[in-house]
């Protein structure tokens, strides 16, 4: 199995810029789906982006233009860029896991989760 480690979150000024990082091991993410999902309060948990088996880089419609997820294989690391923060994007943000999916924002179809970082805009 997989373990996810998240770093990166922490607090930021509306309009800044912040990335987030998950690290793996017990697995190579190659193997994966992976997503960045986020918990804001009060509301359930939302897909931001994903990449699919393909490849394939997906986002949520809150968020395009302003992250971008990338991952390097060769340091079994994912990335999250996040831009133009807006207090609507603080939350609880997971990386996650999981073997096949296309539902790359469907919360509950993740198998993985790390344990979260923090990300605050104000």
């Amino acid at each position: 199995d997989v373990q996810l480690v998240e770093s990166g979150g922490g607090s930021v000024q509306v309009g800044g810029s912040l990335t987030v990082s998950c690290v793996a091991s017990g697995d190579t993410i190659g193997r994966y789906c992976m997503g960045w999902l986020r918990q804001i309060p009060d509301r359930e948990r939302e897909g931001v982006a994903g990449i699919d088996n393909d490849g394939e880089l997906s986002y949520h419609d809150s968020v395009k233009g302003r992250y971008t997820i990338s991952k390097d294989n060769a340091k079994n690391t994912v990335y999250l860029q996040m831009n133009s923060l807006e207090p609507e994007d603080t939350g609880m943000y997971y990386c996650t896991a999981t073997f096949y999916t296309t539902r790359v924002f469907q919360w509950d179809e993740y198998t993985y989760w790390g344990q979260g970082t923090q990300v605050t805009v104000s």
